[in-house]
C-alpha cells in the first residue's frame, strides 16, 4: 500500500517555530480531518493558519467507503488515498501520522501526544471517528486486555489486513453483526474461500436501516450466497486459549470457528475529549458552531454529538467541516450546521440498497405504500406525512432513487396516485429527467454536489465524466451517483462531449499518444521512467500508475542503454517471479516448445522437495509451475535448478506451445517442435504492451491451438506454413487472422518478428494483440508487413533485433548482482482487503 504507508511528513522546520500565524491542530486524520484541512486551504483565510494534524494510523487519508470496491478488485489501493502524506507537506501542512493525542490542556491550550511531544494551538478539531465496539463476551481478551488471537474488528485498513491473513490460513468465520458493517464482511470472507455463519442479535438484518420485511429480502440474498445467518441470536462466550475456536450462544448452541470478526456497530472515540474536561454524553457535544463546551475545541465527524444526534456517515462529516472552516477563516461569519437529512444509497452483499428518512409510520395519518416482491428480492416503501416524502426504503430496484431523493431533500408535492412514486405507470423513463431536476438539488449527498454546481463545471470547461468529478467531487464518495452525475453532464454539455483528454494518452501521467511519446523520449534522449516524467510530464510529477508502461516503453526503445529504476517495475519483474494471492511466489523454469530432459525433471523435483513447495503444477503452456515460493528462498531456487525463466510473468513473451510435430506423431506434416523452440529462442523475453503467448502445430488438427494464440503458425505440408496473428482463447475468445502463408521456417522467424514489433511500437499499453489487430486493420497489416507498403519493414526487422540482442537472462543477472539490497527481502503477504463501508 504505498500510496498511503508512506513515512510520516517531517517535523515542523524552523520556519514554521517563528510562524506567527494562528495554529489549528486537528486531532484525527479520518475523512472528516481530512475534509476539514482541504476545506480550509480552499479559503482565502486559511492562509492565516498553521496547520498540524495528528493521526493514530501511520497512514496518510483513505476513502473508508472505497474499500469495498477495493475488496472486490474493481479498484487499486492507491486509488482510494485521499491525501498521500506528500499532499500534506506540498501545502506546508504538518501530517504527525501514527502520533496518539493523549489529552488537550485547555487552560494551557496545548495538545499532548503520546510520543512525548506537546503542541501549542490557537484553535483545536478533534476529529477522532468511531472505533469497532467489542461486546463484553466471556473469554473475548487475553489476560493482558488484548483481544484473542483470531478475534477482529471490522473498521480499519489494519483490521482487515489481520482478517484477510486469518482467511488464508483458516476456513471458518462467524461473523458478529447482521449491520452493513456485518454483512459486508460476510459477503467479503465468503468470497475469500470461508465458511461463514452470520450472528444477529436482532430479529432482522439491517434493523437500524430496514423494517422487518425489508431486512427479510436483504436475508434471503444473503442465505442465497451461501451464508449461513442466525438472527435473534446473541453471542456470549468466546472459546479458545491460543486462538479462537468458537462462540456459544446465548441459547447454548456453539459454532465453531477459527476467526471471529465483530461488527456489532461502532462507538465514537471520546477518550481524549473526557481526559480533556470536554463534555460528552454518546459522543462529544457541540453546537451549531460546531463548538464545544470549551473556548476554541472543536468536533466534527462520527466523535460529535449535534441536537441529541451522532451521525455515523460520511455526508454529515463533511458538512460539519465546511461550516467550521467557514467560521475559523471568516469565510461566513454566520455559518452554522442545523442537521442532515440523510439520505443513502450502497450495495449491501451484492444487494442495491437505497434508504431515506423514516422507514415505517411514526403518526396515524401518516401514508405508508409498500411493494414486496420477496422471490425477487424486492421491497419498496415510502413514508408520506402532509404531502410531503419523509423516508423511504428500496431494497432490490433502485431506479426510483434520484427521484425520491429530490422529493425527500426539496420537501416537493408528491403525485396523488402515491403508486407513481414507486412505480412509473407510463411507458416513459422511471427517473426524474435531468432538465426538470431544480439546480440546487443535491446531486452527491456524500459531498454536497449539486447539479448547479455539476453545470458550471462543465460551463468552465469540463466536458467529460472524469474532469467534472475532479472539479467538484461529485461521484467521488461512495460512487453510487455517478450514472445520474453523468447524465447531467451529458445534458448540460449539449451534446459536446469529448472523451476524457488522457484516453489518447499512452500513460495517464504524461500527455502524449505513443508515437509522440516515442519521439519525444528519443528527441530528449531518455532514457529512465524518472528523466520521462521530469522532462515530459505536467509539471514534473510522477504518475504510479505510468511506470511500469514507461519502462517497457523504454526497454523496448533503448535495449541495454535502458536505465533500470526499481521503482519503476511491478514486484512480478522485479523478482522474475509470479507474484500469488498469499504473497508467495511462483517459479517457472522454462522449457522451450514444452521439451524437457530428465536431467531437468530431476532438478525440478529436488527444488520442490528442498523448498517444501506447495504445488508442482504443469501449465497450459507445456511447463511446470512451481507455486508458494516465499520471496527470500527465489534466489536460491533458481541457483539451484540452473535453468532460465520461462518468463511466466510480466508484460513480455511468455511461451511457445507446440505439439509432438511430424517425428512422432503419425498426422504431424512438419517439425513444428523444433520451429516452437526456435521461435521461443529467437523472442525470449521480449518486452510488450501486454504479454504474448504463441503456438506452432505440425497439422491443422491444432493440438496445441495455434488458431487461438497471439501468433500461431500452422503446418500445411511441404514445408508450408500459415501465420495467424490476433487468437485468443481466454476471456475473451477469437479465432486469429491468417496473415500470410510462407514456405521456410526461417520466413515465419522474420514475418512473426516484424508483426512483434509494429505491435511493440504502435500498441497501447495492456491491449492485447486480439484487440490491436482489429483496431490497426488486418488489410493494413498485410500491406505493412508484406509488401512494405509504408516503408517501415526495414526498421522493424533493426528493432527487433536490437531488443534480441539486448537479452540477458534476469537470473544470471540478478544472482550475480542484486539490484538493491531489498530487491528479495521477506515479502508481506499481498491479498485483497476486506470491505469496510462507513456507518
Amino acid at each position: 500500500m504505498t500510496a498511503i504507508l508512506g513515512a510520516a511528513t517531517r517535523p515542523r522546520s524552523e520556519q514554521q517555530d517563528v510562524d506567527t500565524r494562528a495554529q489549528i491542530v486537528v486531532v484525527g486524520n479520518g475523512m472528516a480531518g481530512a475534509r476539514f484541512v482541504e476545506e480550509v486551504l480552499e479559503r482565502d483565510g486559511g492562509r492565516d493558519f498553521r496547520i498540524t494534524v495528528l493521526g493514530d494510523e501511520p497512514h496518510g487519508n483513505y476513502n473508508r467507503i472505497m474499500l469495498s470496491p477495493v475488496l472486490a478488485g474493481e479498484a487499486d489501493e492507491a486509488d482510494i488515498v485521499l491525501n498521500s502524506h506528500d499532499w500534506y507537506a506540498e501545502r506546508g501542512v504538518e501530517l504527525r501520522a501514527g502520533v496518539r493525542v493523549e489529552r488537550i490542556d485547555t487552560v494551557a491550550k496545548v495538545v499532548h501526544a503520546a510520543d512525548g511531544t506537546a503542541t501549542p494551538y490557537d484553535h483545536v478539531v478533534l476529529a477522532t471517528g468511531s472505533h469497532s465496539f467489542i461486546p463484553p463476551m466471556t473469554g473475548v481478551r487475553t489476560a493482558s486486555g488484548d483481544l484473542l488471537p483470531g478475534v477482529v474488528g471490522f473498521r480499519t485498513i489494519d483490521e482487515t489486513r489481520q482478517m484477510l491473513a486469518a482467511a488464508r490460513t483458516h476456513r471458518k468465520a462467524v461473523v458478529m453483526g447482521g449491520g452493513l458493517l456485518g454483512l459486508e464482511a460476510a459477503r467479503a470472507l465468503q468470497a475469500q474461500g470461508m465458511a461463514v455463519e452470520l450472528v444477529h442479535a436482532m430479529g432482522w438484518l439491517m434493523n437500524a436501516q430496514l423494517d422487518a420485511e425489508a431486512g427479510g429480502v436483504v436475508r434471503r440474498s444473503v442465505e442465497e450466497l451461501g451464508i449461513t445467518v442466525h438472527t435473534d441470536a446473541m453471542a456470549t462466550e468466546v472459546l479458545g486459549t491460543d486462538r479462537v475456536t468458537g462462540v456459544v450462544l446465548k441459547d447454548g448452541r456453539t459454532l465453531d470457528c477459527d476467526l471471529l470478526v465483530v461488527a456489532a456497530g461502532v462507538r465514537p472515540h471520546t477518550d481524549v475529549a473526557v481526559r480533556s474536561g470536554v463534555e460528552v454524553e454518546r459522543a462529544i457535544l457541540v453546537d451549531d458552531r460546531m463548538a464545544t463546551d470549551v473556548p476554541d475545541v472543536y468536533a466534527i465527524g462520527e466523535c460529535a454529538q449535534h441536537r441529541g444526534t451522532v451521525y455515523g456517515l460520511v455526508a454529515p462529516a463533511w458538512e460539519h467541516a465546511t461550516v467550521l472552516a467557514d467560521l475559523l477563516t471568516g469565510a461566513d461569519p454566520d455559518a452554522a450546521y442545523t442537521g442532515s437529512r440523510t439520505a443513502t444509497k450502497l450495495k449491501v452483499a451484492g444487494v442495491d440498497v437505497a434508504v431515506m428518512g423514516v422507514s415505517t409510520p411514526e403518526r396515524e395519518s401518516d401514508e405508508f405504500l409498500v411493494i414486496s416482491e420477496p422471490k425477487r428480492g424486492v421491497y419498496l416503501s415510502v413514508v408520506v406525512r402532509d404531502d410531503q416524502l419523509i423516508g423511504a426504503t428500496l431494497v432490490g430496484d433502485t431506479r426510483k432513487v434520484a427521484f425520491l431523493t429530490q422529493a425527500f431533500d426539496r420537501r416537493t408535492p408528491l403525485p396523488t396516485e402515491r403508486i407513481k412514486l414507486l412505480v412509473d405507470l407510463s411507458d416513459g423513463d422511471a427517473e426524474v429527467g435531468v432538465a426538470e431536476l431544480p439546480g440546487d438539488s443535491q446531486v452527491c449527498n456524500c459531498n454536497g454536489v449539486t447539479k448547479d454546481r455539476i453545470c458550471g463545471a462543465v460551463a468552465d470547461g469540463c466536458t467529460s465524466l472524469p474532469a467534472v468529478m475532479d472539479a467538484t467531487r461529485a461521484g467521488k464518495g461512495c460512487g453510487s451517483c455517478k450514472g445520474l452525475v453523468q447524465r447531467i453532464v451529458e445534458w448540460a454539455a449539449d451534446g459536446n462531449l469529448t472523451e476524457e483528454e488522457s484516453a489518447s494518452w499512452y500513460v495517464p501521467g504524461v500527455p502524449l499518444p505513443k508515437p509522440e511519446l516515442i519521439a519525444a523520449i528519443k528527441e530528449h534522449d531518455l532514457r529512465s521512467v524518472s528523466a520521462v516524467f521530469a522532462t515530459l510530464a505536467r509539471g514534473g510529477e510522477e504518475d504510479a500508475k505510468s511506470k511500469m508502461g514507461l519502462a517497457s516503453l523504454l526497454k523496448m526503445i533503448w535495449g541495454s542503454d535502458y536505465v533500470t529504476e526499481p521503482d519503476a517495475t511491478f514486484v512480478n519483474d522485479r523478482v522474475h517471479a509470479n507474484i500469488q494471492r498469499d504473497g508467495t511466489f511462483s517459479v517457472v523454469p522454462q522449457m522451450k516448445g514444452g521439451v524437457t530432459t530428465p536431467a531437468q525433471l530431476r532438478r525440478i523435483a529436488d527444488v520442490a522437495e528442498k523448498y517444501d513447495v506447495p504445488m508442482v503444477k504443469v501449465t497450459g503452456g507445456q511447463r511446470i509451475d512451481l507455486l508458494g515460493i516465499r520471496k527470500e528462498d527465489l534466489p536460491k531456487v533458481w541457483a539451484d535448478l540452473g535453468m532460465p525463466s520461462g518468463y511466466a510473468y510480466g508484460k513480455s513473451m511468455r511461451t511457445v506451445k507446440t505439439c509432438v510435430g511430424s517425428d512422432f506423431c503419425r498426422f504431424g506434416l512438419d517439425d513444428s517442435t523444433q520451429l516452437g523452440i526456435d521461435l521461443e529462442t529467437r523472442f525470449q523475453g521480449l518486452e510488450s504492451p501486454a504479454k504474448i503467448k504463441m503456438a506452432v502445430v505440425g497439422c491443422p488438427r491444432n493440438c496445441a491451438e495455434a488458431y487461438v494464440k497471439d501468433v500461431g503458425v500452422v503446418a500445411t505440408g511441404k514445408g508450408r506454413w500459415e501465420v495467424y496473428v490476433g487468437g485468443a482463447a481466454g476471456a475473451s475468445v477469437r479465432k486469429g487472422d491468417l496473415l500470410a502463408t510462407v514456405s521456410t521456417t526461417s520466413e515465419v522467424l522474420e514475418l512473426v518478428g516484424r508483426f512483434l514489433q509494429l505491435y511493440r511500437e504502435n500498441g497501447n499499453w495492456l491491449e492485447r494483440t486480439y484487440d490491436f489487430v482489429p483496431r490497426f486493420g488486418l488489410d493494413r497489416l498485410k500491406a505493412v508487413l508484406l509488401e512494405d507498403s509504408e516503408g517501415l519493414c526495414a526498421a522493424l526487422d533493426e528493432g527487433i533485433q536490437r531488443s534480441i540482442d539486448a537479452y540477458t537472462d534476469p537470473w544470471a543477472r540478478d544472482l550475480a548482482a542484486p539490484s538493491s539490497p531489498g530487491q528479495f527481502r521477506t515479502a508481506l503477504p499481498l491479498t485483497v482487503l476486506p470491505q469496510v463501508p462507513v456507518r
